[in-house]
């Protein structure tokens, strides 16, 4: 995993802080792959419960990282609890590292 443990307690406590401390947080995507260099920080999460609006809560998560993470882009990548899993929710939860 190419995070430092600075930035992994930056994610934990963003999502901690808007989507509650029961949410999940995946890392997936090239940063997976400590033989890649570069890349985004693509993050699945599995709030601890439904949003009312998901999308905004993507955007507005993304936009507070991108902040904390001097510039570093984020793609946020939010799981409905009431709909079933989409194919990028399939490989993000194979794939992906629990933070």
């Amino acid at each position: 995993m190419r995070l430092d443990d600075e930035t992994r307690e930056i994610i934990k406590s963003e999502v901690a802080s808007q989507l509650g401390a029961g949410s999940v947080v995946r890392l997936f995507g090239s940063r997976v792959d400590d033989t890649q260099r570069g890349g985004d920080i693509d993050l699945f999460i599995e709030p601890g419960r439904p949003l009312a609006h998901r999308i905004q809560e993507e955007c507005r998560l993304s936009a507070r990282l991108y902040i904390r993470l001097g510039g570093r882009k984020v793609d946020v990548l939010i799981k409905d609890p009431l709909k079933p899993p989409l194919p990028i929710h399939e490989q993000a939860l194979s794939n992906g590292i629990i933070l």
